[in-house]
């Protein structure tokens, strides 16, 4: 009996040994396992971004060379799986806004007499061509090269300058307006003006705060729309009022649209505010895609009275000569190649040259504008100059920067006798007294 329990504890020893050393084995073998399995990782993962390792003081060589430490910064990381890196965009450059010194107050400033300095000439506008057929009539009319050339002499002559109509009984060019709201335009003398066409943009309306009530009452805030414009105001809650106006904005309606690109069919109310408003002797133009935030009558005194100025547009916030500009356009593919490489060479083949700013002679800080506001007098030379351009936008593309510069120095070079004062001013400025936005996205 006690032999028999000595050989059952003595059995229960054995087992309790072979239990520790099997557990022993077990844990040796997962340590292993683990260490291996953590080596795998490491190597996966060092094979894929590399290993930054971080030593205090000095590495020996020898070290270095095993585990390849490298200078970030001097060597950049290897693709993953052969596949060229993807070049990092460059940060857009930011054009801010600068200071505008306008008066404090419109209330003790006065409009200046007529400035004699301006050029006094003539100025009438073709209104019919009689010997039309009616599948080419067309609002900006037919001009021919003669013509053209005979346009660029600020003298005593009738122009083309859109609202061309055909013979007796020949539909409308476009552009068409109601009587009431041509006898409200009649009667403007001052004007704020912009447009929507296509429902390319969304109603931005000056801000009231800023303009005083003098403007409010003086000055014509006129907004041109189309009627699929109307129709897309009107579902988002701009609806007219009894009077016509959305916040300062007095809506009209433009049915029967000269072109068919809504972008050339803004010229119209961009260039010929002249023919527009007949009565008015100043006008600003800003286009949909900005809120005005100044004062007009303010605007008026900074740009054009106190400058001596008849024109004033800014120049462009980062191109300046019309090659760059050309390929821009091409790049974004703003508009048909072959036109764009046409008008251009018709440009060159009639002195249009690079713009050189060491040029002591240049007559422009730049030959590219920002013309998206424009701020004018209605004198002879403003309205002849912009009867010039809108006839280049008509006969071109209407990417009107690529026309600017070309239209201006062909005007100043063929009346020498004549001077245009034109204000080009720094794009901060217009940056300061108008909110950009961007056009709405779902056009």
């Amino acid at each position: 009996m006690h032999c028999w329990f000595r050989n059952k504890s003595q059995s229960q020893n054995e087992k309790r040994l072979l239990a520790s050393r099997r557990a022993r084995r077990l844990s040796l073998i997962s340590t292993k396992l683990l260490s291996l399995a953590v080596a795998v990782i490491f190597l996966v993962y060092s094979s894929y971004f590399g290993i930054k390792m971080h030593f205090h003081d000095t590495v020996s060589e020898d070290v270095k060379e095993e585990f390849k430490v490298t200078n970030v910064a001097e060597q950049p990381r290897k693709p993953l799986n052969n596949v060229p890196a993807q070049p990092r965009k460059p940060r857009r450059a930011r054009f801010l806004p600068c200071e505008v010194p306008f008066l404090d107050s419109i209330t003790y400033f006065l409009e200046p007499e007529d400035n004699v300095k301006f050029s006094r000439f003539s100025l009438g506008y073709l209104e019919r061509e009689e010997w039309t057929l009616p599948s080419e009539a067309r609002f900006g009319g037919h001009q021919t090269l003669k013509d053209r050339e005979k346009s660029y002499h600020a003298t005593n002559q009738t122009i083309h300058c859109g609202f061309v109509s055909g013979p007796d009984g020949f539909p409308s060019t476009g552009f068409d307006l109601d009587e009431k709201d041509k006898k409200y335009m009649n009667a403007c003398k001052i004007v704020v003006s912009s447009c929507i066409f296509g429902s390319s943009d969304f109603l931005r309306r000056p801000t009231s705060k800023l303009i005083s009530e003098y403007s409010k009452k003086n000055v014509c805030f006129v907004m041109f729309v189309d009627e699929q414009t109307l129709a897309k105001l009107s579902v988002e809650g701009n609806i007219p009022d009894k009077s016509g106006n959305i916040g300062l904005w007095k809506i009209v309606v433009v049915k029967n649209l000269p072109y068919a690109d809504m972008r050339k069919t803004g010229k119209v109310p961009k260039f010929l505010s002249h023919r527009l408003f007949p009565s008015s002797r100043y006008s600003i133009w800003l286009d949909s895609k900005l809120r005005l935030n100044a004062d007009p009558m303010l605007i008026i005194e900074y740009f054009l009275w106190r400058s001596g100025s008849e024109f004033a547009i800014s120049n462009h916030y980062s191109r300046h000569c019309v090659w760059e500009e050309v390929l821009q356009n091409k790049r974004l593919n703003k508009y048909n190649h072959t036109v764009i490489d046409e008008q251009f060479h018709f440009y060159q083949s009639d002195g249009l040259t690079k713009y050189e700013s060491s040029d002591p002679s240049i007559l422009l800080p730049s030959f590219v504008p920002e013309g998206s506001f424009i701020v004018r007098a209605h004198t002879p030379m403003s309205n002849l100059f912009t009867c010039l351009w809108f006839n280049e936008v008509d006969r071109f593309t209407s990417r009107d920067q690529l026309s600017f510069a070309y239209t201006y120095l062909k005007l100043k070079r063929l009346n020498p006798d004549k001077h245009f004062y034109l204000n080009m001013f720094k794009d901060c400025e217009r940056r300061s007294i108008t909110k950009l936005f961007h056009h709405r996205a779902d056009t």
